[in-house]
């Protein structure tokens, strides 16, 4: 079985992005004990190569928290408001590659979309895939992040 790529970018991660990550080991190191358990090749091929590939993203951890005293900038842990040309409004939190979940509204900080509003303050009109997007909000406070569901 082929190992996870990683990425070559840094692995910034929320305090919602490292509590993810820990859940994630703990329950694939007590999934491999079962399946060691019920010797289980296969799965324990699959659970060995996915606790590798997130141990290794766990010791490369660079911590960070969304900067309160940015004001209205957007930057790493940000959750922002846009609007697009079309008239779609947007709303997400950035957030580092391995937290990265779309529909829920996180979206990694090396996301297109992400990397032209980095630096971009409310009322800001930036160029984004598709077209043209106003940040019409800027929130930099951690509440929001720590919802781990």
């Amino acid at each position: 079985m082929p190992e996870r790529p990683v990425s070559a970018h840094p692995n910034f991660v929320t305090k919602r992005g490292l509590a993810l990550m820990d859940r994630e080991i703990e329950s694939l190191r007590k999934a491999l004990g079962t399946a060691h358990k019920n010797a289980d090749r296969a799965e324990i091929a699959r659970l060995s190569r996915d606790l590798r590939y997130w141990s290794q993203r766990r010791s490369t951890v660079v911590p960070v928290e969304p900067d309160p005293d940015a004001g209205s900038v957007v930057g790493f842990g940000s959750k922002v408001v846009i609007e697009r040309d079309d008239g779609k409004v947007m709303s997400f939190r950035i957030v580092g590659e391995d937290e990265a979940d779309p529909k829920a509204g996180y979206v990694s900080y090396v996301a297109p979309v992400v990397r032209a509003l980095i630096g971009a303050e409310i009322g800001d009109i930036r160029p984004v895939p598709g077209g043209e997007a106003e940040i019409i909000e800027i929130d930099n406070s951690a509440d929001a992040e720590l919802d781990t569901g």
